[in-house]
């Protein structure tokens, strides 16, 4: 059995299928485990969406920001961007079977590691949270986005305040900060506050913060993170951090990371995905 790790795939359901024929990937022997942003820019949503499904547990999937954004898209809480390509998944006669099965995906996946134990988000991870205290606070948006709530909480997701975490957050404020951090967090502060606005590589950090990954005494330090999201950073293969975007939507490639839970060695493979968008970051 291999298990892998895919970044983000954004409709682009061509070069997935190039990259699992690359793995040789048998879903009654092998699981995936998708870090998010599924979804949108690509060609192909819809595609993406019935693969993942028909997967069954051998496809364990991340929500990535526009994985969100077509949920809030399709409930008429937000208006499509101009860029959006979800239309073939709004307007599909299985539009319903595929909201659903993506409304109850994860926000983190954690699994036990010799040596480290791993821990997957889409985005990032709050310079004060743990592991265990990550998984708990993903929780507490999947319960939302699966309860009878969710419509009314797709309304209030989006914005940038609260900026930063507090114990104390309760509410809206509260699943808000961490939808941001787990979803769109690149840049924050050595105090965990977060920014938003740039989008380019590590070292165009603005004064005052920092890539959330180089915090100094940040809780995850101890475990290895594996993250999307990020496509101008693109692949980075350290003892505590694996980055696995790599621009396919962009022209660049899909990446996947075949690894395994008794030690700590692993490999990259990677298809080059024809650009379905211009050059961007998000």
């Amino acid at each position: 059995m291999a298990l892998y790790m895919i970044g983000d795939v954004q409709g682009c359901d061509g070069a997935l299928q190039r990259l699992l024929d690359t793995l040789g990937f048998s879903p009654s022997r092998d699981t995936l485990y998708f870090l998010g942003d599924l979804v949108n820019r690509g060609p192909d949503s819809a595609a993406v969406l019935r693969r993942l499904m028909g997967y069954g547990d051998a496809a364990r999937c991340l929500l990535g920001n526009h994985d969100l954004n077509l949920l809030a898209v399709a409930e008429g809480a937000r208006k499509p961007h101009r860029k959006d390509t979800l239309d073939a998944v709004l307007h599909a006669s299985d539009r319903h079977a595929l909201l659903h099965w993506l409304r109850h995906q994860k926000l983190a996946i954690g699994l036990e590691r010799t040596g480290k134990p791993l821990l997957m988000v889409h985005a990032g991870v709050l310079p004060q949270w743990s592991v265990n205290q990550t998984l708990a606070l993903a929780r507490e948006v999947e319960d939302m986005l699966q309860g009878g709530q969710a419509a009314s909480f797709y309304a209030a997701m989006y914005g940038n305040a609260p900026d930063r975490w507090s114990d104390n957050l309760t509410g809206v404020d509260r699943l808000r900060v961490i939808v941001n951090a787990l979803t769109r967090l690149r840049f924050c502060s050595a105090n965990g506050a977060m920014e938003f606005d740039t989008k380019e590589g590590a070292a165009a950090a603005p004064v005052g913060y920092m890539p959330w990954f180089e915090v100094p005494g940040r809780q995850t330090a101890d475990a290895t993170v594996a993250f999307g999201h990020w496509s101008t950073l693109g692949w980075l293969g350290r003892s505590d951090l694996l980055s696995l975007d790599t621009g396919c939507v962009w022209g660049g490639c899909l990446s996947a990371l075949q690894f395994n839970l008794q030690d700590t060695e692993q490999t990259l493979i990677q298809v080059r995905c024809e650009a379905a968008q211009r050059p961007g970051k998000d």
